[in-house]
């Protein structure tokens, strides 16, 4: 007859092991959240190779995006009256970006390192967040703590050059 005592310890090692396991599980996803949020411009920006790649004199500036003529600078590229570039704190109404064209030709990406690091923002909020979940309920301190501060940096680096 099994005691009282051994099989409250196996109760804790199973609990114990589902809380490591969910808490696994919802880092993997808070990651890969960031990774799938981050990939769809961060794609265009680093990936330049064929794609057309231009500059946008911003002319306006709407409550979720900016238009502007576009100049090309790749070979094969077109000039178009206008493209559409996503508003946010890195674009300003009378400045000229240098982008990359989303295949189709009408939506355009900031490209160098200031787009490439604003592409990647979403990861570092997802690698802030799961830095969270990982000290709280996995436990691992210094896990947690490389993922905050790789987080920080990406976040830091993306306002400094943007």
């Amino acid at each position: 007859m099994p005691s009282a005592v051994s099989s409250s310890g196996g109760a804790r090692a199973v609990l114990r092991f589902g809380r490591f396991a969910a808490m696994g599980v919802v880092t993997a996803l808070i990651l890969i959240a960031g990774v799938w949020a981050s990939w769809g411009t961060a794609q265009h920006a680093m990936l330049t190779k064929g794609r057309e790649r231009g500059t946008v004199a911003v002319t306006r500036c709407g409550a979720e995006a900016c238009t502007g003529r576009y100049s090309p600078l790749s070979q094969g590229s077109q000039p178009r009256a206008e493209v559409v570039l996503e508003n946010s704190v890195a674009v300003e109404e009378g400045r000229t970006y240098t982008v990359v064209l989303k295949p189709g030709g009408r939506e355009a990406v900031r490209s160098g390192p200031a787009g490439v690091l604003h592409a990647w923002v979403p990861l570092g909020g997802a690698l802030l967040l799961a830095s969270v979940v990982v000290a709280g309920g996995l436990l691992r301190t210094r896990p947690a703590w490389v993922l905050a501060l790789s987080g920080t940096a990406l976040l830091t680096a993306a306002f400094l050059v943007v």
